[in-house]
């Protein structure tokens, strides 16, 4: 070939596509960065019980508590597998594998007195302490439960501290109770309840628990009572509790740490121990002595046990106007997006204002301190701060949520995302000098366009979950600080408005 007639390497695009191409792709990144998948799950644990009839139950998993337990006035005695101490019979156990994928637990009448304590039916209390533990995440069990005067079965979890700090320090999350209806409840409804506090005399325990019943539907396809297999669980996050039967998605109710009284504390954001038991109540007690009718044995079936984790969501994007306290009182409307599936938030405030307070709430029908992404991309709360001398005047009182202020500063996953962004903007302008060495104004115009985007995106207050809200307050440098936490949380906040508030 002649020197004269050679060609040049061809240039893969021409500058004005470069400067197009990175605008485009600037433009995907910033709606990428903004994407939160819908909230799924990763079982991490279960025990399904199969195994040959009369196997053992895994002792990998499960221990028991034995005797009577004096609580509650109940009159059962608590039996081992395998135990002959009186009343316990070692070739009739109160809880065995049946061969079919099921753990039974049974409750057998021995006599029949009613007063509390007397050991006059044997039963069967299984609990993962020591062995399993868990904290945060689904914990569900799929069973079928006996009904009858006296009959008391449960699933339900304590804190792994209760021998440090007892009941109801510990804290206590019932996922189901049923009693019959002279509890309350009866065959077409369970209840879920959080039980804390200070002490047994001053708590939110016992008879004063926090909790709902839920009433099965007519047309339920599992069935319209608890003599049924029904799934009975419960969504646990730092600072919430979300019940469900049988649907996870479909929660029917919601506690979270604002909602604790006054001068009590949140007991859940620690490790648990589940716990599986059919009690026998007493005179006194809450389902009621047994009777005639009662049935004996009692026997409650357990499918399955099982643990699952969140993967992470990100947090809400949050938005909010200054605050401007006239009279020592002010509010601003926070509006929040997501992505519809990621399931609900619980929101807290505090403030740096002096001799005041806040409070943030909500128009979510189940919780008033949490919004909802399950089925909507947006949602809106109020955040209000109150003076204390506007308090006292007789202004509607607002208090701090109790969560620990977690600061100013954005999560990890903020700075997380600022350093990918950094680094594809790297990317950007490396492939810019190596395929398109002329720089022409058309592509310093779609490069400063790009730029600018990718500068947006890196400011928190456009571009992530992590958001905040910036300003002096009109020079007082006042702020309320709003956390959102997801039932991914790690216990930090997954997005922090800061919003300025003035004096006037």
């Amino acid at each position: 070939m002649d020197a004269g007639t050679g060609h040049s390497p061809r240039r893969l695009f021409s500058s004005a596509a470069n400067a197009r191409g990175l605008s485009t792709l600037c433009l995907f990144w910033l709606a990428f960065a903004n994407i939160s998948a819908a909230q799924a799950w990763t079982q991490a644990w279960s025990d399904e019980f199969n195994g040959p009839a009369n196997s053992a139950i895994d002792s990998a998993n499960w221990t028991y508590d034995t005797g009577s337990l004096m609580v509650n006035n109940e009159v059962e005695y608590y039996c081992a597998p395998g135990s002959s101490t009186p009343p316990c019979v070692a070739g009739t156990p109160n809880a065995y594998i049946d061969g079919s994928g099921h753990l039974v637990i049974q409750a057998i009448k021995i006599s029949s007195s009613v007063a509390p304590y007397s050991g006059s039916w044997t039963s069967a209390r299984l609990k993962t302490i020591n062995l399993q533990n868990f904290q945060y995440g689904r914990l569900e069990s799929s069973m079928e439960l006996p009904v009858g005067a006296g009959i008391w079965p449960a699933y339900w979890a304590l804190g792994n501290n209760i021998n440090s700090v007892n009941w109801p320090t510990s804290g206590e999350i019932d996922f189901m109770e049923n009693v019959p209806a002279s509890g309350g409840l009866g065959p077409t409804a369970i209840r879920s309840t959080i039980h804390g506090g200070n002490s047994s005399s001053s708590c939110y325990c016992g008879g004063n628990g926090i909790g709902a019943p839920y009433t099965f539907p007519s047309n339920d396809p599992n069935g319209t009572d608890v003599t049924t297999f029904h799934t009975y669980g419960g969504i646990w996050s730092p600072n919430m509790v979300q019940f469900y039967v049988d649907d996870p998605t479909k929660i029917f109710f919601v506690v979270t740490a604002s909602d604790i009284p006054s001068g009590q504390t949140w007991d859940f954001n620690h490790p648990f121990f589940l716990l599986l038991n059919l009690a026998v109540g007493g005179t006194g007690s809450w389902p009621g002595p047994p009777d005639g009718n009662t049935p004996n044995p009692a026997v409650m079936t357990v499918d399955y046990v099982r643990w699952y984790k969140p993967l992470t969501v990100a947090g809400p994007t949050m938005t909010a106007s200054p605050i401007s306290l006239s009279g020592g009182a002010g509010s601003s409307t926070v509006s929040l997006s997501s992505t519809s599936g990621t399931g609900r938030v619980f929101l807290s405030c505090t403030t740096t204002a002096p001799n005041a307070s806040c409070s943030i709430k909500s128009a979510d029908a189940l919780n008033p301190y949490t919004v909802d992404f399950s089925n909507t991309a947006s949602g809106t709360a109020i955040v209000s701060v109150t003076t204390a001398a506007a308090a006292a005047a007789g202004s509607p009182k607002a208090k701090n949520s109790g969560i620990p202020k977690s600061g100013i500063a954005k999560s990890g996953r903020a700075n997380w995302l600022l350093l990918a962004n950094l680094l594809v903007f790297s990317g950007f302008v490396l492939a810019t000098f190596v395929f398109v060495p002329d720089w022409n104004r058309g592509l310093r115009r779609g490069m400063g366009g790009s730029a600018l985007m990718l500068a947006l995106m890196m400011h928190p207050a456009c571009g992530s979950g992590d958001s905040t809200s910036s300003g002096g307050g009109g020079g007082s440098g006042y702020t309320v600080t709003v956390n959102a936490f997801t039932v991914s949380s790690n216990g930090s906040p997954d997005s922090t408005l800061t919003i300025p508030v003035t004096m006037n």
